[in-house]
């Protein structure tokens, strides 16, 4: 059992404010999981490419940026909050992620992309929102995911959110039957993955089937066959949102729009205190349907 929220703003006038909204939302999912929690958040402005990780306490990221600048030949600028490094790299984001995941096996690369920036941690959500100052972020959409470890060690790498691909990432409510068959394949693809997790598969997923040229509707519909077991997704992109519950749908989800913004959660009292949420419309997900908002247009499709 884990706890899935996602918010993305139709409204310019409440981007600054995404995190402070996000963090009530969190809040309300620590029941459904309290072992650790992470989330993902889209800034708005210009685009700092960038590489989140997360390592060891007294990690040399100073040390990290150089063998990168000399790896790449890439500038890179460092700034660090607790346990984690965001990497401004000014070139080849592919090629840092894959000499980082080479070389320094004892950091992870938590997301790369333009736009995205991930954070986690083991524990209290709430503490973990407060750590790496969730309220005070602004953006146009995120999401975010409380977690009860059901199948896997406690871990901050092993938490959600999971990205593998540039500006993408997804949180996941479920089990995947077929992971370790599916992590071969994708491997055998050029996939880099850093963890044991069943979620990371799914984002990999989604990763190599839009490199190989999938639009993000395509990439989930392509999930419903190859993915087995059960699961809601909600995914982020630059500048896309979307939810997909697998055909039998056995676990819970509720999405919820007005003209300000799009809400998913696990339970609707983490939507509640959203403003205009009297005006909302709100409904249940179907099976195996897609949900997308953003980047394409609105989709529901069989």
């Amino acid at each position: 059992m884990c706890g899935i929220v996602g918010l993305f703003l139709k409204d310019p006038a409440l981007q600054p404010r995404l995190g402070a909204l996000m963090a009530p939302m969190l809040a309300e999912m620590t029941e459904r999981g309290p072992d650790s929690a992470g989330f993902a958040i889209y800034r708005d402005g210009a685009p700092h490419p960038t590489l989140s990780c997360l390592g060891p306490l007294g990690t040399d990221w100073k040390a990290v940026a150089a063998s990168l600048t000399q790896a790449t030949g890439a500038a890179v600028e460092v700034e660090t909050v607790a346990d984690h490094a965001l990497l401004r790299v000014w070139g080849d984001l592919r090629a840092a992620r894959a000499h980082l995941i080479e070389t320094f096996p004892q950091v992870t690369v938590t997301a790369s992309g333009e736009a995205i920036e991930i954070f986690k941690g083991i524990g209290d959500p709430m503490e973990v929102a407060r750590t790496f100052g969730l309220e005070s972020r602004s953006g146009t959409h995120g999401i975010a995911h409380t977690r009860m470890a059901t199948e896997s060690a406690v871990t901050i790498s092993g938490s959600h959110p999971f990205s593998t691909g540039p500006d993408t990432c997804l949180v996941h409510n479920g089990s995947l039957s077929n992971h370790h068959l599916l992590r071969a394949f994708l491997e055998a693809r050029g996939e880099r993955l850093q963890t044991e997790n069943d979620s990371e598969v799914a984002a990999a997923f989604l990763a190599w089937r839009m490199r190989e040229g999938d639009s993000l509707k395509q990439a989930l519909h392509a999930a419903l066959n190859r993915l087995d077991g059960f699961y809601t997704l909600t995914i982020g992109t630059r500048d896309g949102f979307a939810v997909l519950r697998d055909p039998i749908a056995c676990k819970p989800a509720v999405l919820a729009e007005t003209d300000q913004w799009v809400a998913m959660a696990s339970e609707f009292r983490a939507i509640a205190p959203l403003p205009g949420v009297e005006n909302a419309r709100i409904w249940e997900p179907e099976p195996g349907v897609v949900y997308s908002w953003g980047g394409e247009a609105k989709a529901v499709a069989a």
